[in-house]
């Protein structure tokens, strides 16, 4: 059975950087995504990575500060992570789509397979 395993979660100061590695996934890969979740709020799309092409794309609130990438297909995909704010302390999830569907990839129910998570804590 597939498993995506996360890593490189933390703690940090406000400003700082941390990178999340994600890996495991082997196989059709249509996207590879990172979504995040904070305690008592829904679960949410951060960034995602088109296999092909490596198109990416970004939500607002990270847009210019996170970087998702991968340096071929068999590397783990990264999530480069600067100026955190305490607004972007959350469990984050990397997560596998193989289903062609249209780009991009914003909802949970559209990728099929997930890692358990890896606590990023940004303090002020």
């Amino acid at each position: 059975q597939v498993q995506l395993v996360e890593s490189g979660g933390g703690l940090v100061q406000t400003g700082g950087s941390l990178r999340l590695s994600c890996s495991g996934s082997t196989g059709s890969i249509y996207t590879v995504g990172w979504f995040r979740q904070a305690p008592g709020k829904e679960r949410e799309f951060v960034a995602a990575i088109k296999w092909t092409g490596n198109n990416a794309y970004y939500a607002d609130s990270v847009r210019g500060r996170f970087t998702i990438s991968r340096d071929d297909s068999k590397s783990p995909v990264y999530l480069q992570m600067n100026s955190l704010k305490p607004d972007d302390t959350a469990v984050y999830y990397c997560a596998r789509a193989r289903r062609q569907l249209t780009w991009p990839l914003l909802r949970s129910s559209d990728y099929d397979c997930w890692g358990q998570g890896s606590q990023v804590t940004v303090w002020s």
